[in-house]
């Protein structure tokens, strides 16, 4: 097998012994993070846990940025954390040389450029070509991961990866130290104040108080939440990410007309509830956020995986679809999720999820009183989720199959 772009990555001094495998991901940003977060966790395992020569061919370098702040978005190719980055002009656009390597990620149906796919086709061995798709919990995804799609005019074969919540899946992204990057942090009293006094400028809360964080996308609940939080009978602390809830955040709180979001840096009470603003971070520096909190509010793909890592109970804002077609994909989560819980546990937890998406009112109370069994559920369920398989690691497998 070739090794394409050697040349162009420097291993970093963790990087297991290159393997020869030269690996593209595509990846064209759509909305918002989660298809670049995807891509670049992926990226950074298979380099740094297989050995590959990675590269990525990414169309929005500002995006891209803000979860990966050592990028240059200025530098039409670069090395960062041992992988070639190069920035994908234009859809047609295959690098400043054309390279091809063993194993190409399509990600989320982005489509190769047209020289890139002649190229693959003059290839002496064909290489793995690979449509990662997002991610699902329904049942039907088992069905047609994997699947072969042959090309209408050359002599390749694109198979289609289904990331997945059950078995027959292609998992999702968990690197090999996160575990133990996420006990150590939550085991050691010293690493938890210094991020809190660090992120908002105060010592840890009390146990008395419930931490929430809040990653979501527009949200006409919002309102009745934060109220209900404002009126609890316990204390709130509310940790906001910037983001595109920022807005309502600000308005809750008439927080200064002259601001239109609720910026980094910013501090707000009202009633029970203080919530503190908070920049965006890079990826490790979300997971403390997750560790840090009682209960998660993710959005997307990329959040809501690191959601279920973090072992503790969270709410999906699934990206909202036409004719509500998001609707079976939150029901199918829910499924898998929620599915050993007492019934009265599941019904809350299905009224909660839905009420966050648009059906129903919120009603933190109801919540509240399951908590203990979401606890518990959110550990037991991240053990299970490990069972299938990291998707890195049956990704490189399956590849790795391809190329024999």
């Amino acid at each position: 097998m070739s090794s394409a772009h050697s040349s162009s990555v420097n291993d970093t001094s963790t990087a297991p012994a290159s393997t020869g495998i030269a690996c593209d991901i595509f990846c064209a940003v759509i909305d918002n993070f989660g298809d670049i977060g995807v891509c670049w966790r992926l990226a950074r395992q298979l380099a740094h846990e297989h050995g590959w020569q990675v590269r990525v061919f990414v169309d929005d370098l500002h995006t891209f940025q803000k979860l990966c702040p050592a990028l240059d978005t200025a530098r039409a190719r670069q090395t960062v954390d041992g992988i070639v980055v190069e920035h994908w002009h234009e859809p047609a656009h295959a690098g400043q040389t054309l390279e091809v390597a063993d194993v190409v990620v399509e990600a989320f149906a982005c489509e190769l450029p047209p020289a890139y796919v002649a190229a693959m086709a003059r290839r002496e061995q064909a290489p793995a070509w690979i449509n990662l798709e997002y991610l699902s919990g329904e049942d039907w995804v088992a069905d047609f991961h994997l699947r072969p799609s042959p090309h209408p005019r050359y002599s390749l074969v694109k198979s289609f990866f289904f990331p997945g919540l059950g078995p027959g899946t292609g998992g999702v992204l968990k690197e090999r130290t996160l575990d133990v990057a996420r006990t150590a942090f939550v085991d050691s009293p010293e690493a938890r104040a210094a991020w809190w006094r660090e992120t908002t400028g105060e010592p840890p809360p009390d146990a008395s108080t419930t931490v929430v964080s809040l990653f979501a996308y527009e949200n006409r609940a919002a309102d009745s939440l934060l109220a209900q939080w404002r009126d609890s009978n316990e204390p709130i602390v509310l940790l906001v990410p910037e983001g595109r809830i920022s807005g309502a955040i600000a308005r809750f709180f008439g927080v200064s007309s002259g601001l239109s979001s609720f910026s980094a840096g910013t501090h707000a009470q009202r009633g029970n509830l203080t919530a503190h603003a908070l920049p965006f971070t890079d990826q490790a520096g979300y997971d403390r956020l997750l560790w840090s909190s009682d209960v998660n509010f993710v959005r997307g793909e990329d959040s809501f995986v690191r959601a279920q890592w973090a072992a503790r109970p969270f709410v999906w804002h699934i990206y909202p679809q036409a004719d509500d077609a998001h609707l079976p994909k939150l029901d199918a989560t829910l499924a898998h999720y929620a599915a050993p819980l007492a019934p009265d546990a599941r019904a809350a937890l299905g009224r909660f999820w839905h009420a966050w998406n648009g059906v129903g009112e919120p009603d933190w109370a109801d919540f509240q009183r399951h908590r203990a069994a979401f606890d518990a559920r959110a550990k037991t369920w991240s053990s299970e989720l490990a069972v299938i398989g990291d998707l890195a690691g049956n990704l490189a497998g399956f590849a790795k199959s391809q190329l024999k």
